[in-house]
Parts: C-alpha cells; sequence; structure tokens
C-alpha cells in the first residue's frame, strides 16, 4: 500500500497509478503558477514550480512495513544504504535511512532522467525515515574501479562512462526544472546498474541553484573544488572541478591524494595548488581536458555542455583509441609517477609538520621566557650589581632658555664577578619599567658605571648655565636608563 504524499495541501492522494502522481503535480503546479502570474516564459514556469521547498516536494509516501531491509551495501552522505525489497510492488530497491527528511527527496522528486538515480518515494514515519531509490546492482563507480574487472577497460568504456556523468551533471545545470548543484560528485556517488549504465545518486549534499548559492563544507576533500573547501559562494563549476577528479579515477584506475588524510589534501589544494598528477604518457586531450576542470578560478572551467563538446570532438579523433588502451593497459610503466607526487606531498607535510612543531617549541619558550622576565621584574632592588646609590650621587643641572630641567646619577658596580644583564634588568624594571635593556652577553669586568636621568617639564626659564649637588630622596618612577660601561 502506498500513498501520493503533497506538503502543500496536507492530504495523500491515494491511488496506484504514477500517471496520477504526475496529473496532480502538474494540477497543482500550473495553479501555484497561475496565482504568482509567471507564465510568460517555459523555463520561469518551472523555476516558479520548484522554488520553494514548501511548493515543490509532491512524492510518494512508503509505508515502512512495505519495505523488507536486506543487508547495508554502504554509507551515504547523512545517512547508511541498504538493499531492500518494496513487498506491494515486488520491486528491489535500495533505501537511505535518515535521521529527518530534508532537501534530498524534495530535489530527487523533481528529477527524471537516465543517468540520474530513479526516485520512488520516501518513508515519512519517524524515526524510520528513508529514501527510496532504484538498486544499482553493479555497485559504485569507486567499487568498480577497485576490482579486477576494471583492468579491462578501454577506450570504448571510459568515454561512454564519462558521457554519461558528464549528460546527467549536464542535465541537473541546465535541462532539469530547477538548477541543482550536486557538490559530492565522486566515485562512490556514482552507481553502477547490471547492464553497465551510471547513474549519478546521493542528492543529500545538493542544494537548488535558486536558494542559495553560499554553501557550507561538505563532500569529500579529494574531490572537492578549492571554493567549496574554504566555504565560498559556489556554482555549478565546483560540480565540474569533482568531475575532473572522477575522470582521472577512469583513466588511471588509482585513488585519489592515496595515503593522504583528507585536512591535508585540503591545505594542499588551496594553499599550495596542487593537483593530481597526470601521467606523461596520458593522452594529450584527456590531460587537458582534466587540467580545465581543475583550474583555481571557478569562472574558467568549462560548464558540462562544452565537456560534452569537447568529449564528442574527441571520440572522432581515430588516433584516439590506441593512445588511450596503450595507457591503460601499461599501467606500470606511469603509476611511479603518482606515486614519485604522493611521496613528494607526503614529505611536503612532514616538513611543515617538522616546522609546525617548531614553531609550537619556540612559542613555548618565548613564553617561559616572558614569565622568567615577569617574575624577575617583580623581585626587590637589592642585587649584586647594586653598590652604592645615595642622595649625594645626584646632580641637577640647568641650561639657559630651556623649559625643562635633568638629573643624573651615577652607579658605581663594586661587584668583581660576572653581572648578568638580566639582573641589571630586573634593577632597572623597578624604576617605572620605562626602558627594556639588551645586555647582550654578561658583563666580565668590575666598577661597571650606569647613569641615570629623569627629566622633568618645567614652565620656568633659567638664564644662567649652573651644576651642584644636591640631596634628595630615591624615586622609582620616570627614569630613562642609558649603559655607559662600554
Amino acid at each position: 500500500m502506498w500513498v501520493l504524499y503533497s506538503p502543500v495541501f496536507g492530504y495523500m492522494f491515494t491511488d496506484r497509478s504514477y500517471a496520477t502522481h504526475w496529473i496532480c503535480q502538474t494540477v497543482i503546479a500550473g495553479f501555484i503558477c497561475w496565482k504568482s502570474q509567471r507564465q510568460t516564459d517555459s523555463r520561469v514556469v518551472s523555476e516558479c514550480r520548484y522554488e520553494m521547498s514548501s511548493l515543490s516536494a509532491f512524492f510518494v509516501q512508503i509505508k515502512f512495513d512495505d519495505v523488507h531491509f536486506y543487508e547495508n551495501c554502504g554509507g551515504g552522505s547523512f545517512g547508511s544504504v541498504y538493499r531492500a525489497r518494496w513487498i506491494s510492488q515486488d520491486k528491489e530497491v535500495a533505501v537511505k535511512k535518515l535521521l529527518k527528511i530534508e532537501s534530498e527527496a524534495e530535489i530527487l522528486s523533481v528529477l527524471s532522467h537516465r543517468n540520474i538515480i530513479q526516485f520512488y518515494g520516501a518513508i515519512l514515519e519517524a524515526p524510520n525515515y528513508g529514501i527510496v531509490t532504484e538498486y544499482a546492482g553493479g555497485g559504485s563507480l569507486y567499487d568498480y574501479l577497485s576490482s579486477a574487472e576494471s583492468e579491462e577497460m578501454d577506450l570504448g568504456q571510459v568515454m561512454t562512462w564519462a558521457m554519461e556523468i558528464a549528460k546527467g551533471m549536464h542535465y541537473l545545470h541546465s535541462e532539469a526544472p530547477v538548477k541543482v548543484i550536486h557538490r559530492d560528485l565522486k566515485s562512490r556517488n556514482v552507481v553502477v546498474t547490471a547492464d553497465k549504465v551510471l547513474k549519478i545518486c546521493d542528492f543529500g549534499a545538493s542544494r537548488f541553484h535558486s536558494h542559495t548559492t553560499h554553501m557550507s563544507l561538505v563532500g569529500t576533500f579529494p574531490w572537492m573544488a578549492p571554493e567549496v573547501i574554504q566555504s565560498l559562494p559556489v556554482s555549478e563549476t565546483c560540480d565540474t572541478y569533482s568531475y575532473g577528479v572522477v575522470l582521472w579515477e577512469m583513466l588511471t584506475r588509482e585513488i585519489p591524494f592515496k595515503g593522504l588524510e583528507g585536512l591535508q589534501v585540503a591545505w594542499l589544494v588551496v594553499e599550495k595548488s596542487e593537483r593530481l598528477t597526470i601521467p606523461s604518457s596520458c593522452p594529450a586531450s584527456f590531460a587537458e581536458l582534466m587540467r580545465k576542470c581543475w583550474v583555481t578560478e571557478p569562472k574558467e572551467r568549462p560548464m558540462f555542455k562544452h565537456i560534452l563538446i569537447t568529449l564528442e570532438s574527441m571520440s572522432n579523433d581515430s588516433k584516439l583509441p590506441e593512445q588511450c588502451n596503450s595507457f591503460l593497459h601499461n599501467k606500470a610503466e606511469w603509476s611511479c609517477e603518482i606515486e614519485a607526487t604522493l611521496e613528494r606531498l607526503k614529505k611536503l607535510e612532514r616538513d611543515l609538520s617538522s616546522k609546525e612543531q617548531e614553531l609550537k617549541e619556540r612559542e613555548r619558550r618565548l613564553k617561559m621566557w616572558e614569565r622568567k622576565l615577569i617574575e624577575q621584574s617583580n623581585t626587590p632592588l637589592f642585587l649584586p650589581v647594586v653598590a652604592q646609590i645615595s642622595a649625594e650621587s645626584f646632580y641637577e643641572s640647568k641650561t639657559e632658555e630651556s623649559n625643562s630641567s635633568e638629573m643624573t646619577c651615577q652607579i658605581t658596580s663594586s661587584s668583581n664577578g660576572e653581572v648578568e644583564g638580566m639582573s641589571l634588568q630586573a634593577m632597572m624594571k623597578g624604576f617605572g619599567d620605562m626602558f627594556a635593556l639588551d645586555m647582550g652577553g654578561p658583563v666580565l669586568h668590575s666598577g661597571m658605571q650606569v647613569n641615570m636621568q629623569a627629566k622633568q617639564n618645567s614652565s620656568k626659564s633659567s638664564s644662567v648655565r649652573e651644576g651642584r649637588k644636591i640631596n634628595m630622596a630615591l624615586g622609582m618612577s620616570n627614569f630613562n636608563w642609558s649603559d655607559d660601561s662600554d
């Protein structure tokens, strides 16, 4: 038993005919478009029909007890995927279990293309939410490329699959009722049917383009465009970047950035502009297409319309089959190039980690020195370097036509040993913390003299120069220090 669910009007249409489903969808959407007076252009009408999430989700509601679950066949974005049987329809299906139904069912409900996974309906019974789609018996493209069967791939298969993925993505960007940006295109999200047709699936990270162009961090780093990694505003060409990685996977049958952690890949792609290694013997037309897909500037990447034109042109190249087949079947000759790049990137990452540790150690030591300086600056002014500081040590001088007076003090050290700059600095710290003295190495002689000067503004001017010894108490503020030991 299944029913047609429409969140627009809050009730369900019971019918077994898919024709009724589409009739209801068309009538309701037509009414919405009429109300909004957007009937001037068929494209505008389509956008109107699906622009708001509350007006676009028309899908079959499948009862939870109408589904018999088999094994877990993998994980998608935000949920696990199970092989199952839709009992009432006697149909093998894939069910993606979710914590809640969000945009994925809404997006799938408006899509229909040979290279997009077919959507059957959704389970809306809490807490057993799920999305029900067709089941692809061949597994994911990622698994296929890791199997022994992939070793027999030739140009024909690579070209066919490259075209199928590009057609599916072109539909999402340009031909669907509303533009959809996938944002998580990768070989794990492309499935292989029993008759070897590729279908794009897992729209958990996807968004209607009209809803927002500023995306949160989603996807898997080796396939992610730089702007997606940085959570910058995105366009459909972020999918172009990911497509280039999937094409690289089909040609090399290697894991992109194998052995590197996700955040390491993110840093290399964004900060170092690193890209996957294209072996030197890779056919030039494929190499050029991948490089165009990986351009840093999103606007400079090709749209899927142009990718399809490029692939069509390549299929007419009489020399390409021999070049491509030779490349595919002689992996031992060029795989070392990929390995060498991976080793270089790993070394770069190790060097970075080492430098990071050095910087952390340097920061730790600087903080320790700073703490010791503070501790020493707070110690009393009774240090070996201090010999005699008395009232008679101070002199006053006045200069003609000067609005200031200054006071000097000469300190003579009686120490016969080493006097460390740190101790002297701690002593001087007590005089108002006005000057940081860098003594360099230890002072190796006794009798060191340090001149202190205290300047004080005065509103009076004197007309004679005079100097005399005065008696005054020792103050602890407004002193400028200079080292005259040299």
